[in-house]
Protein backbone atom coordinates (compact mmCIF):
# COMPACT_ATOMS: atom_id res chain seq x y z
CA UNK A 1 0.00 0.00 0.00
CA UNK A 2 1.62 3.73 -1.18
CA UNK A 3 1.29 6.30 1.26
CA UNK A 4 0.87 9.88 -0.13
CA UNK A 5 2.90 13.10 1.02
CA UNK A 6 1.09 16.03 1.16
CA UNK A 7 3.15 19.20 0.60
CA UNK A 8 1.59 22.30 1.32
CA UNK A 9 2.73 25.69 1.39
CA UNK A 10 2.95 27.41 5.10
CA UNK A 11 3.05 30.91 5.04
CA UNK A 12 5.22 33.30 7.65
CA UNK A 13 4.61 36.84 8.87
CA UNK A 14 7.32 38.96 10.06
CA UNK A 15 8.32 42.64 10.17
CA UNK A 16 10.44 43.59 7.27
CA UNK A 17 13.70 44.84 8.43
CA UNK A 18 15.36 48.18 7.33
CA UNK A 19 17.16 47.83 4.28
CA UNK A 20 16.08 44.54 3.18
CA UNK A 21 13.56 43.57 1.21
CA UNK A 22 9.88 45.14 1.53
CA UNK A 23 8.25 41.64 1.89
CA UNK A 24 6.42 40.86 5.12
CA UNK A 25 5.71 37.37 4.53
CA UNK A 26 7.80 34.00 3.21
CA UNK A 27 5.84 30.61 2.04
CA UNK A 28 7.94 27.52 3.07
CA UNK A 29 7.17 24.29 1.66
CA UNK A 30 6.14 21.42 4.39
CA UNK A 31 4.59 18.08 4.70
CA UNK A 32 1.59 17.93 6.40
CA UNK A 33 1.10 15.81 9.41
CA UNK A 34 -1.98 16.35 10.88
CA UNK A 35 -4.67 18.65 9.97
CA UNK A 36 -2.93 21.59 11.53
CA UNK A 37 1.31 20.51 11.79
CA UNK A 38 3.56 19.86 9.23
CA UNK A 39 7.51 19.99 8.95
CA UNK A 40 8.74 22.71 6.66
CA UNK A 41 11.05 21.29 4.03
CA UNK A 42 13.15 24.21 2.40
CA UNK A 43 14.91 26.79 4.13
CA UNK A 44 13.89 29.97 4.53
CA UNK A 45 15.63 33.14 3.03
CA UNK A 46 13.40 35.65 4.94
CA UNK A 47 12.12 34.64 7.96
CA UNK A 48 14.04 34.15 11.24
CA UNK A 49 13.24 31.57 13.68
CA UNK A 50 12.14 28.55 11.98
CA UNK A 51 14.56 26.03 10.28
CA UNK A 52 14.26 23.17 7.61
CA UNK A 53 12.72 20.33 10.10
CA UNK A 54 10.96 22.15 12.54
CA UNK A 55 7.52 20.90 13.37
CA UNK A 56 5.35 23.76 12.71
CA UNK A 57 1.10 24.19 13.66
CA UNK A 58 -0.46 26.65 10.80
CA UNK A 59 -4.46 27.53 10.77
CA UNK A 60 -5.82 27.77 7.48
CA UNK A 61 -7.94 30.87 6.86
CA UNK A 62 -10.79 31.24 4.20
CA UNK A 63 -8.68 31.94 1.15
CA UNK A 64 -6.70 27.89 2.23
CA UNK A 65 -3.46 29.66 3.09
CA UNK A 66 -1.81 28.27 5.92
CA UNK A 67 -0.29 30.71 8.15
CA UNK A 68 2.16 29.46 10.90
CA UNK A 69 1.36 30.35 14.48
CA UNK A 70 3.66 28.37 16.14
CA UNK A 71 6.34 26.03 16.36
CA UNK A 72 5.78 22.36 17.93
CA UNK A 73 9.12 21.14 17.98
CA UNK A 74 12.45 22.12 16.99
CA UNK A 75 15.14 19.80 14.76
CA UNK A 76 18.03 21.35 15.72
CA UNK A 77 19.42 22.59 12.55
CA UNK A 78 20.61 26.14 11.80
CA UNK A 79 19.73 28.51 9.27
CA UNK A 80 22.69 30.91 7.35
CA UNK A 81 22.45 33.20 4.93
CA UNK A 82 25.47 33.91 2.67
CA UNK A 83 25.81 36.77 -0.04
CA UNK A 84 28.51 36.52 -1.81
CA UNK A 85 30.59 40.39 -2.48
CA UNK A 86 30.42 41.05 -6.67
CA UNK A 87 34.00 42.73 -5.76
CA UNK A 88 35.39 39.85 -4.06
CA UNK A 89 37.51 36.80 -5.22
CA UNK A 90 34.11 34.68 -5.89
CA UNK A 91 32.22 37.17 -7.73
CA UNK A 92 28.14 36.97 -7.82
CA UNK A 93 28.50 33.38 -8.33
CA UNK A 94 26.02 31.39 -5.81
CA UNK A 95 28.21 28.62 -6.91
CA UNK A 96 31.43 29.25 -5.77
CA UNK A 97 29.92 30.00 -2.61
CA UNK A 98 28.70 26.75 -2.48
CA UNK A 99 31.89 25.12 -3.70
CA UNK A 100 33.45 26.37 -0.40
CA UNK A 101 30.57 24.85 1.78
CA UNK A 102 30.09 21.87 0.56
CA UNK A 103 32.43 20.21 2.43
CA UNK A 104 30.20 20.22 5.38
CA UNK A 105 27.13 18.54 3.71
CA UNK A 106 25.30 21.90 3.50
CA UNK A 107 22.31 21.78 1.56
CA UNK A 108 21.05 25.63 0.47
CA UNK A 109 18.91 27.42 -2.22
CA UNK A 110 19.40 30.44 -4.09
CA UNK A 111 16.98 33.46 -3.61
CA UNK A 112 17.47 34.60 -7.42
CA UNK A 113 19.86 35.17 -10.45
CA UNK A 114 19.21 39.14 -9.35
CA UNK A 115 20.44 38.64 -6.02
CA UNK A 116 22.28 35.43 -5.58
CA UNK A 117 21.97 35.29 -1.58
CA UNK A 118 22.42 31.30 -0.49
CA UNK A 119 20.00 29.76 2.04
CA UNK A 120 22.08 27.16 4.13
CA UNK A 121 20.70 24.04 6.20
CA UNK A 122 23.51 23.24 8.11
CA UNK A 123 22.22 20.20 10.09
CA UNK A 124 22.13 18.89 13.34
CA UNK A 125 25.15 17.47 14.85
CA UNK A 126 27.34 19.13 12.16
CA UNK A 127 30.40 20.54 12.19
CA UNK A 128 29.00 23.74 13.32
CA UNK A 129 32.80 24.62 14.40
CA UNK A 130 34.04 24.30 11.12
CA UNK A 131 31.11 26.04 9.80
CA UNK A 132 31.36 29.08 11.49
CA UNK A 133 35.64 29.57 10.85
CA UNK A 134 35.11 29.10 7.42
CA UNK A 135 32.32 31.91 7.52
CA UNK A 136 34.18 33.74 9.32
CA UNK A 137 37.16 34.01 7.29
CA UNK A 138 35.42 34.06 3.98
CA UNK A 139 33.63 37.26 5.51
CA UNK A 140 37.25 38.76 6.74
CA UNK A 141 38.70 37.96 3.19
CA UNK A 142 36.42 39.44 1.29
CA UNK A 143 34.35 36.40 -0.44
CA UNK A 144 31.39 37.10 1.42
CA UNK A 145 28.53 38.47 4.05
CA UNK A 146 26.59 36.55 5.79
CA UNK A 147 24.14 35.65 8.43
CA UNK A 148 22.80 33.46 11.24
CA UNK A 149 18.80 33.47 10.73
CA UNK A 150 17.92 30.83 13.31
CA UNK A 151 20.37 28.56 15.38
CA UNK A 152 20.97 26.14 18.27
CA UNK A 153 22.40 26.46 21.64
CA UNK A 154 25.36 23.91 20.02
CA UNK A 155 25.71 26.77 17.26
CA UNK A 156 26.27 29.66 19.63
CA UNK A 157 28.59 27.05 21.70
CA UNK A 158 30.85 25.88 19.19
Amino acid sequence: MESTVEKIKVWFRFVPREGWFPQDTEGLWATRLSADTARVQNVPFLQNGVVEGDVVRFQTDSEGLHWAVGRVSASGNCTIRVVPVPSGPLGRSPQAVHQHLSRFGLGGEVFSEEFPMMAFNAPAGGDFHGIKALLTQGQEDGWWHYEVGSATDEWWNA
